[in-house]
């Protein structure tokens, strides 16, 4: 890794734009000690509830904590749970330009139900693809955008497959990038059947690229991700290509050529979700910042390896990745 302490401070400079779909992560903490005498489920003691960003703004969430400014563009509803996550973005210092809030639309909230540390069920409430889409039609709206695109560093697309990004909404936003010569990334969803070309950076976990690659999946001993790699340079032609591996760390690729595959620097696994946008956020920032791609990766690395060590959607500080580096 590049000196931590000048790679943080250039970081603290930065200003990253995050666009994709927004959410906003409710949650549900109790004990169940009994089962319903209505149906054969557990009856769950809600000691709390909390919020936090999920999504796009989760990716923000972690540019913020790692000291640099962070602007995010979705689709946030008028309504209560926006409301909610508008406040949740204030007290994080993510900036959210008004002007993007939907009328029509439901702000997607995910409840999650913990019991003990485990998650018990999660229940969601969103509209379909199409809702989502709206927020980037209209002529006003991408005369805005571009001006924030000119104004970052770096950009962001958070593909959750909610309706926010689209095939024609990415291959705009590229040509933008280029015009103002900005960095843009990409963390991919398969499932949206999105496509894209010649970004700087995609982050596909390994399913996802196996699915990239349209490949079969199996255990990661089979893999040839050498192949996978090609595969995926010679369809979507990415600069920089890191796929996340979960306990086994993550791959660098440039240009279609394996680099080198990174071990995970995860002392304990407690949760792993947000762990994908942490990764993009912390790539991002230290690649913008003047990193190279390995160096950014072990960044990245270390980064995840803080948030995975606690519960929920989480980020890492500056403070918490220099002591964490230090112990290892």
């Amino acid at each position: 890794m590049m000196n931590l302490p000048l790679l943080l401070r250039k970081i603290a400079k930065r200003r990253l734009l995050v666009i994709g779909d927004v959410m906003l992560d409710h949650y549900f903490w109790g004990d169940a000690t009994r089962i319903s005498p209505e149906a054969p489920v557990p009856v769950v003691n809600v000691f709390k509830a909390t919020d936090t960003v999920g999504g796009a703004a989760n990716v923000a969430n972690n540019i913020a904590a790692l000291g640099a400014a962070a602007e995010l563009v979705g689709a946030i509803g008028r309504d209560y749970n926006g409301d909610k996550l508008r406040t949740n973005l204030r007290e994080r210092r993510i900036e959210f330009d008004d002007r993007f809030l939907l009328s029509e639309a439901k702000t997607i909230t995910k409840t999650r139900v913990i019991v003990r540390n485990q998650q018990l069920c999660r229940l969601d409430h969103e509209d379909g693809p199409a809702v989502y889409r709206r927020v980037l039609e209209t002529a006003d709206r991408w005369r805005l955008l571009e001006e924030k695109i000119a104004r970052a560093d770096g950009i962001i697309l958070s593909d959750y497959a909610k309706g926010v990004l689209t095939t024609a909404v990415i291959s705009r936003l590229a040509k933008l990038a280029r015009r103002h010569r900005k960095f843009i990334a990409l963390d991919p969803k398969p499932s949206s059947g999105n496509q894209f070309q010649g970004l700087d950076l995609i982050t596909p976990n390994r399913r996802e690229a196996l699915e990239l690659a349209e490949l079969r999946s199996g255990a990661d001993a089979e893999t040839d991700f050498t192949k996978v790699c090609s595969i995926i340079w010679a369809r979507y032609s990415p600069n920089n290509l890191v796929i996340t591996l979960g306990p086994d760390g993550m791959l660098t690729s440039i240009r279609g050529r394996v680099i080198r595959t990174i071990p995970t620097a995860a002392r304990q696994v407690y949760d792993v979700s947000g762990a994908g946008d942490t990764v993009i956020a912390a790539l991002t920032l230290a690649m913008t910042s003047g990193a190279s791609l390995e160096q950014a990766a072990h960044f990245a690395n270390a980064a995840a390896g803080v948030v995975v060590g606690k519960l929920g959607t989480a980020t890492v500080t500056p403070e918490e990745l220099t002591a964490y580096v230090r112990g290892s």
